[in-house]
């Protein structure tokens, strides 16, 4: 316990550890990691109704546009409902009419119709329920027990990437200097920021664009049902990417610190940037309007890397400056 509670705090550059010793806080850290995943998924299960509304609520509002216009199956039978609705309510009001004081009925006939009108109000109230068909379908006996789990790891590793990412800084960063540590730190910590920022976008903007364009896809030729399984990895697939692709100002700026590019040629090639984002939004399922809503946020993301970069260049200017004045008066 003494040599866990060692190896879990932080590691200064000056110190030296052996192999043994730097496995022994790998393997802590790991367990620390797999203890918060743990955690992370336990309450991701727990909560796993709430999760799986929230992942289908993309899908139901396409499926129930697809239902109202009577596609697929699904639409069939919910035109059949609306017009099983429209035989009642015409009954009920026949009835009515019938039920009338002024039509001398029997005791005996008048409670029957009152009967009949009751019935056929609850009939109506029931087949005026909302189109069916706002949850994926699962087709294995399985199914609904590992796609709930699926789903639960999904989001239990994005609970949980803050401690895997501290975990991972906590181990990686004593092999490097003070100061180069320092520069990294805002870069790091802006990893988890970006990442979820890139999720949220991917999935109110994309994933709706992408359910509609696939769901509208052909749609008079096929009978649409959405398998769970196919469906939440093709969400996963498409929040994972956009949340990747959200890193790009982390890239930008290691490719700047690492002298690989200046900011100034990033600047000078902007054209070829438009280009690359426009390129990615194409690649992204959806329509124009679509399309023009992917490519603005990328082209932003990649504006706010070269004027942080900038930034950076002119500060690392002015450390060095600061440390050797005379470079300025050659310059």
């Amino acid at each position: 316990m003494p040599t866990a509670i060692r190896t879990v705090r932080p590691v200064s550059h000056d110190e030296r550890l052996s192999v043994v010793s730097h496995l022994d806080e790998l393997r802590t850290r790991i367990i620390v990691s797999l203890i918060a995943v743990a955690v992370a998924f336990g309450i991701c299960f727990w909560q796993n109704n709430r999760l799986l509304h929230l992942i289908d609520t993309p899908l139901a509002h396409q499926t129930q546009v697809q239902v109202r216009a009577g596609h697929g199956p699904l639409g069939a039978t919910y035109e059949v409902q609306q017009n099983a609705r429209d035989v009642a309510v015409q009954l009920r009001s026949v009835v009515g009419i019938l039920g009338a004081p002024g039509q001398h009925q029997s005791a005996a006939a008048a409670a029957a119709l009152q009967r009949v009108g009751t019935g056929l109000g609850r009939d109506i109230k029931r087949l005026s329920a909302a189109p069916q068909g706002d949850r994926p379908v699962t087709l294995g006996i399985g199914e609904p027990f590992t796609t709930t789990v699926t789903v639960s790891m999904i989001f239990a590793l994005i609970l949980a990437l803050p401690v895997l990412l501290l975990q991972g800084y906590g181990f990686v960063m004593p092999a490097f200097e003070p100061e180069r540590r320092r520069q990294m730190r805002p870069l790091l910590m802006a990893i988890p920021f970006l990442f979820i920022t890139g999720v949220a976008f991917g999935y109110f903007v994309v994933l709706p664009a992408a359910v509609h364009f696939f769901q509208n896809f052909n749609s008079a030729q096929f009978n649409v049902l959405v398998q769970a399984s196919q469906y939440y990895k093709f969400a996963a697939t498409t929040m994972l990417a956009m949340g990747l692709l959200f890193q790009v100002p982390v890239g930008i700026l290691a490719i700047t610190r690492a002298g690989i590019i200046t900011p100034r040629q990033l600047r000078k090639n902007r054209r070829y940037a438009i280009a690359a984002c426009g390129a990615v939004a194409a690649l992204l399922p959806g329509d124009a309007v679509t399309m023009l809503l992917e490519t603005v946020p990328l082209y932003l993301l990649f504006e706010l890397s070269v004027l942080l970069a900038s930034i950076a260049e002119k500060r690392a200017d002015r450390r060095v400056l600061a440390a050797d004045p005379n470079l300025g008066e050659a310059s």
